[in-house]
């Protein structure tokens, strides 16, 4: 198994098999109040899964950290996707999750999300936090 993407965004869901993003993909957070403050956000992941590792439980893991490797939230837990009916004999699947955030935002910088597949990092995405105008 192996992360497709993995994406920053406002607000996220998985309806029907489709993903549905507000303010996606975004890379820099520009925060106009005083630090520290709590922020919500979204996560959205996908995975693709090969044939023979269908119909099993894969350990996945989002964990997000700031600059110094401070863990701020870790999101953690089983993907199991299967075969539906119909699907071609080697055919790989994708499975999806969306997960709403509150993180306690202590001072701008650089924080990253980290996806982790049976323990191993397979993903990184980096995000600054940026003082606006207040």
């Amino acid at each position: 198994m192996q992360f497709e993407w993995l994406i920053l965004a406002d607000a996220a869901q998985i309806v029907g098999g489709k993903l549905f993003l507000l303010g996606g993909g975004w890379d820099v957070l520009t925060i106009n109040g005083p630090f520290p403050l709590e922020q919500r956000f979204a996560l959205a992941a996908a995975f693709r899964v090969p044939w023979h590792e269908t119909n099993q439980p894969h350990q996945v893991e989002l964990e997000i950290v700031d600059v110094d490797g401070g863990v701020l939230g870790r999101i953690e837990g089983n993907v199991e996707v299967g075969r539906p009916p119909g699907t071609l004999p080697g055919q790989d699947q994708r499975a999806q999750l969306a997960a709403d955030v509150t993180l306690r935002l202590e001072k701008a910088g650089i924080y990253a999300i980290i996806g982790r597949i049976r323990g191993q990092e397979e993903a990184r995405v980096t995000f600054r936090v940026v003082a606006g105008p207040r």
